[in-house]
């Protein structure tokens, strides 16, 4: 059989439906030569032909057309073009052996294929498409045709999704409403609004259960769905052990974007239930996160979540992190970024609700200052002098210079470099030890600018002269 070339996205028969015109030509007039025919294939109630869209040749990751003419005559189209804005040649600055071995270096596997494809976005790109087996599925990586930057990477193998209900982040910041309490967990109204129906991806074709290739919920009783349909208000304790879920699967897929395929990158454990202080953690000795259901039960503040998250990532970084009290307070300062810039891609930064303010919905049980904060990565505290010894405090030093680097660097480039350099950490690094690997970091990645404005930005907090 005729395969399809992979960059045709596949489309589920409801995306379909969906996408459903009226009565159309075969392919469209207006845009003569974007498109290429992949196939026609015979059903029952007629033929139905798919197209790949191209851009001067070049296929178009994403981009499909479709017609399916029944035997009356009926002709439907499912239009999926992308919008190709920006891209100034065709001509890749970096050569398909330098893309392959990049890939191939950080896998562990040679690319099985590779070919030069469209990336599509504001400003579109072009990008070395790989396909790479693993021995967990084929991975498919984009990288920037010019800069050799991971613009995208994911598992290919098929995993089952389902459906869930979340706050996304938490419902001060979804209805920019401070004045929102908890009223004992209830589903009270003020808090309706602030639902949001998202996909759960990930999750293990063969259970019931919410265990995913990144998340495994351990709670107390977990909850089940054979139809993969985990719909609760925050009243009922299934809620929290979705939102966990989600909250994880989100985390690790940008790590995925990123470029990062082995920072924590397993299910990780936790639980909602059972542990009933305000307060979570993170146990390394057994590489599980607790989320406690005391005040605003903490697993409805994706923050909270987030922040435990980092130690994971960091303790699966370097083992045995955070042996000192300093070191301590670089992981809890991270635990503060990490949970901000995850916020970032959904979140907005207002007056009344800041990016900077952490974990700002779980924060109304025990703050009375408006915006509520449990802490913030924008003080005015500064190295060494601030320090009190005690990481939570101390950490809102390290946590305001990577806050800094982010809104200097933007949020992609300043990820990656505070994630790569965390590989140079020791267990017991002191904060302008840090720094400086951050540095060192910026200036392999991006170039001497890049590195200027890190250095400035640990400057400005007291960490490096």
């Amino acid at each position: 059989m005729k395969k399809t070339p992979l960059v045709l996205v596949s489309v589920l028969v409801t995306s379909l439906t969906t996408a459903l015109a009226g009565p159309a030509a075969a392919a469209p007039a207006a845009v003569p030569g974007d498109l290429r025919q992949i196939q026609t294939r015979q059903s029952l109630l007629g033929s139905h032909t798919w197209y790949q869209q191209t851009y001067r040749g070049i296929p178009v990751f994403g981009g499909y057309y479709a017609t399916h003419r029944t035997t009356d005559g009926t002709v439907t189209t499912a239009d999926g073009r992308k919008t190709v804005t920006g891209l100034t040649g065709t001509a890749a600055r970096l050569s398909e052996q330098r893309a392959r071995s990049t890939v191939a270096g950080r896998l562990g596997s040679q690319p099985a294929r590779s070919e030069l494809v469209v990336f599509p976005g504001p400003t579109a790109k072009l990008a070395w498409q790989t396909l790479t087996p693993t021995a967990r599925g084929t991975v498919r990586s984009l990288l920037d045709a010019g800069s050799g930057t991971v613009l995208l990477e994911e598992n290919t193998a098929r995993e089952a999704n389902g459906t869930g209900q979340v706050f996304d982040p938490n419902p001060v910041v979804a209805l920019q409403d401070e004045s929102l309490t908890d009223q004992d967990d209830t589903d009270h109204p003020a808090l309706k609004a602030a639902y949001r129906r998202v996909t759960l991806r990930h999750l293990d074709p063969d259970k019931d259960t919410l265990q995913g290739s990144y998340a495994n919920n351990l709670s107390e009783p977990a909850v089940t769905s054979a139809p993969r349909t985990y719909v609760y208000p925050r009243s009922d304790p299934g809620f929290e052990q979705v939102m966990t879920y989600y909250s994880m699967t989100a985390a690790q897929d940008y790590l995925h974007r990123l470029g990062f395929i082995d920072v924590n990158n397993e299910p990780q454990d936790y639980r909602t239930t059972g542990f009933t202080a305000d307060n979570s953690y993170y146990d390394p000795s057994v590489d599980a996160i607790t989320l406690g259901t005391g005040g605003v039960d903490d697993a409805e503040d994706n923050e909270v979540i987030w922040h435990e998250l980092g130690h994971a990532i960091q303790d699966d970084q370097v083992p045995g992190f955070g042996s000192t009290v300093e070191a301590g307070a670089i992981g809890e300062g991270f635990g503060d970024y990490w949970a901000v810039t995850m916020s970032q891609a959904t979140s907005p930064d207002t007056a009344v609700t800041p990016l900077a303010c952490v974990m700002d919905w779980d924060a109304t049980s025990y703050t009375d200052d408006e915006p509520h904060c449990l802490r913030r990565t924008d003080t005015a505290k500064l190295y060494p002098g601030d320090l009190v010894g005690q990481v939570h405090a101390d950490g809102e030093i390290w946590s305001h210079a990577l806050w800094d680097i982010n809104q200097a660097l933007g949020r992609t480039r300043a990820n990656r470099i505070i994630l790569e350099a965390q590989f140079r950490f020791t267990p017991d690094v002191t904060m302008p030890q840090a720094a400086e690997a951050t540095v060192a970091t910026a200036r392999v990645l991006h170039g001497p600018r890049a590195a200027a404005q890190t250095r400035k930005a640990f400057q400005a907090r007291g960490i490096l002269s």
